[in-house]
């Protein structure tokens, strides 16, 4: 054998065993890092007959998960390859859109229009266009979500309810589903200790989880999941959390001054072929997670600005992880109502929130007309005025503060999150259901959060056990009324037959 090619070869198995090495190092030392939630734990009342040392268990791996098709795999790369990956995202391509959102034609539809070619559909049963769209159902996809039969997240569930069962669905948007990359999603976390808490109390009960949140919608999508997808499965409770995607601050800022131009940073640049591979190998290695994470962190910063003091300003700021300058606006207050004890009545109250309580009135009367009833969860959202952060470990929360919801300075952002949530303790009390106070105990630690609403694996984690203490006295008054488990149940129809289909076009020419 020739002596270059003996060379080559011993460099080529090097690197192979090096790199084998470095994985198994990785993945050795996020096993074993210390949790950023497990110093908050201590401050989390317990329930009765919950125990601290389940934080750290896990559910068990879904059944249903499965290798990735190669023909989604091929449908990422292809939207990659598109270029289109902020408006067409990789996830969007395994979601069945509803086709009165899509219309007759996609090449005309504002967001789906970039599409390489194809989407999935699904045709709403009562014809209206929401949700917008569902996940597809039973599928594992290149990211790493995992669907069940009704297209929700998580492990399969039956259709008709058994005996000595309580079943609990979590409707919601992002903050519900969590990112799809994640082993395990809140409510995941949250059916798993509810059954440990079971086994523990020897009660011979099953909790039964339905996790129907999904990303970027908002109040109407999620009265229609509701109707349309979580009714028929007749759950005995029904938790809401949400408070992100309708927090429109324009409905109390009718003079809203544009952005400035200086605020503007490149924090994302157009992805080169490194960090595409990286993304592409980081569904499987962790390696290619941390390498593709510290091009993240270290591999951008701020463009710098210069020849007039508000640049320098912003510039300051950026550097330091405080709040940038903001324009002056004036927030105006609906008149006459009253921010400590609201009207919630009134039709105009701040950040959508008459919109959000018809639909939650809405969706509380479909969860008793299937012998169910709703909870509320307050919000968290990370913003406080005067706060300061890590400028590169918490830049996407610092980015998300102040260039995706610019010019809203941190007060404002502060005070209508606060009041949103007095608005839904409100309504929760009026209509005297269970409002689960999250917001209140969910600790304002930056390093369990992906942005200002997003939280980290772990971040998700302890919101879960925060959930978990706030649901089981709600299942303990059930059980000591005797009105769970449920001993019949409501004939309700079965869910509607989903049968997505592809839709095939090429935008520039005629569709098909």
């Amino acid at each position: 054998m020739p002596i270059l090619l003996k060379n080559t070869l011993l460099v080529l198995l090097s690197v192979l065993l090096c790199t084998a090495a470095a994985e198994g190092l990785v993945r050795w030392l996020d096993a074993e890092a210390p949790s950023d939630a497990l110093k908050h734990l201590g401050e989390i009342p317990l329930a009765e007959g919950v125990q601290r040392a389940w934080f750290g268990e896990n559910p068990a791996p879904l059944p249903n998960r499965q290798p990735a098709k190669p023909e989604d795999v091929d449908l990422i790369r292809r939207v990659e390859a598109g270029g289109v990956t902020e408006g067409t995202r990789r996830s969007d391509m395994f979601k069945a859109w509803n086709s009165a959102f899509v219309g007759p034609d996609p090449c005309r539809h504002f967001y789906l229009k970039d599409a390489p070619g194809q989407i999935y559909v699904y045709d709403p049963p009562d014809g209206e266009p929401w949700p917008r769209f569902r996940f597809l159902p039973d599928r594992t996809t290149p990211i790493g979500l995992v669907t069940n039969e009704y297209g929700f997240r998580g492990p399969p569930v039956p259709v008709a309810r058994q005996p000595k069962t309580i079943r609990i669905a979590f409707i919601g948007a992002s903050t519900t589903v969590s990112a799809h990359n994640f082993l395990y999603s809140y409510p995941e976390h949250v059916g798993y200790w509810l059954n440990r808490w079971a086994a523990a109390k020897m009660l011979d009960l099953k909790f039964e989880v339905l996790n129907a949140g999904r990303e970027s919608i908002a109040s109407p999508d999620i009265a229609a999941i509701m109707k349309n997808e979580v009714a028929p499965l007749a759950p005995d409770l029904v938790v809401y959390y949400e408070g992100a995607n309708q927090f429109f601050l324009q409905t109390v800022v009718p003079d809203l001054p544009p952005p400035p131009a200086n605020l503007r940073i490149k924090s994302q640049p157009d992805p080169g072929l490194l960090q595409r591979v990286l993304v592409d190998l980081g569904y499987t290695f962790a390696l290619a997670r941390r390498l593709e994470g510290l091009l993240a962190q270290y591999g951008s910063r701020p463009v710098g600005q210069s020849g007039d003091a508000q640049a320098d300003a912003t510039a300051r700021a950026i550097a330091e992880g405080r709040e940038w300058p903001k324009p002056d606006y004036k927030l105006v207050w609906p008149k006459g109502l009253d921010e400590k004890d609201p009207d919630i009545a009134r039709g105009d109250l701040p950040v959508s929130l008459s919109t959000i309580l018809a639909d939650l009135g809405r969706i509380e009367a479909i969860a008793k007309k299937t012998g169910g009833e709703l909870a509320i969860a307050s919000y968290k959202w990370l913003v406080a005025d005067g706060m300061v952060l890590d400028p590169v470990r918490h830049r996407l929360i610092l980015e998300y503060l102040n260039y995706g919801y610019a010019p809203f300075r941190y007060r404002d952002l502060e005070r209508l999150a606060l009041f949103q949530n007095r608005v839904l303790e409100k309504f929760a009390r009026t209509h005297r259901i269970d409002f689960l106070d999250v917001a209140r105990l969910m600790p304002s630690d930056p390093d369990l959060f992906v942005d200002a609403i997003h939280g980290t694996p772990e971040g998700e984690r302890l919101r879960a056990w925060i959930v978990l203490q706030l649901l089981v006295p709600v299942v303990d008054r059930h059980l000591a009324n005797g009105t769970w488990p449920r001993k019949s149940f409501p004939v309700t129809p079965p869910p509607a037959p989903y049968v997505p289909r592809i839709v095939t076009f090429e935008c520039g020419k005629k569709s098909g």
